[in-house]
């Protein structure tokens, strides 16, 4: 379901379907918590073009699962998914980017 990588102190995970839902949030969540300790974190959705709540809660969950120390960038949101994201004003929890290479530069800036 999810592709790791990592760039020097920065892990990327791409969500490697096109739904982010009920079904696919659980193991997303269960695939970040046997990374251990991550700071920076990119998560690639340019391949998801659909989302539901269950999602946006597991990617809250992640993104307190990252503490204090950590940060978040969120690349490559589709329309569908960006317009979910504006609805709930979670695009000013959640740094939205146009792709891996914006969001990796944001946390390093």
């Amino acid at each position: 379901m999810t592709e790791i990588d990592t760039d020097g102190d920065i892990t990327v995970v791409t969500v490697d379907r096109d739904r982010f839902d009920a079904v696919a949030a659980p193991g997303l969540k269960a695939d970040f918590q046997r990374l251990g300790p991550v700071r920076k974190l990119v998560l690639d959705l340019s391949r998801v073009s659909f989302m539901d709540s269950t999602g946006l809660g597991a990617l809250v969950s992640l993104l307190k699962m990252l503490g204090g120390n950590g940060a978040m960038a969120v690349a490559g949101v589709q329309p569908p998914v960006r317009k979910l994201f504006e609805m709930t004003r979670l695009d000013s929890l959640f740094r939205l980017t146009p792709n891996v290479e914006e969001a990796k530069a944001f946390l390093n800036g």
